[in-house]
């Protein structure tokens, strides 16, 4: 057994979950998806939301599908361009008489 498998059956054995309501491919896919079409931050944020759809009764593979479908569509909305600052020039410190820097860091 992988330690993945060993990991969901002890989490499902704490939550009090049965280890075969659990679809583990859907769960993945579905990150995986999220993560390559929207960002990865977005995988667990919406493999938990897909728990709370299903915990509220909608069909995994429904919502499953739905996010699916949303995540391969996506595009983030569009910034206006902004266009960049111009470079400002380096001014150089005033100098003495004999070179030494007038300015004091102290």
């Amino acid at each position: 057994m992988s330690v993945l498998e060993d990991w969901i059956n002890a989490a499902c054995l704490e939550l009090g979950l049965e280890r075969g309501d659990i679809d583990q491919g859907l769960v993945l896919d579905l990150a995986r998806d999220v993560a390559h079409g929207v960002a990865r931050p977005g995988a667990p944020l919406t493999a938990y939301l897909l728990g709370l759809a299903v915990g509220r009764g909608v069909p995994a593979r429904d919502a499953a599908a739905r996010l699916t479908e949303m995540a391969e569509d996506w595009k983030a909305p569009e910034t206006p361009d902004v266009p960049e600052a111009p470079e400002v020039p380096e001014v150089p410190e005033p100098a003495g008489p004999a070179g030494e820097t007038l300015l004091d860091d102290a």
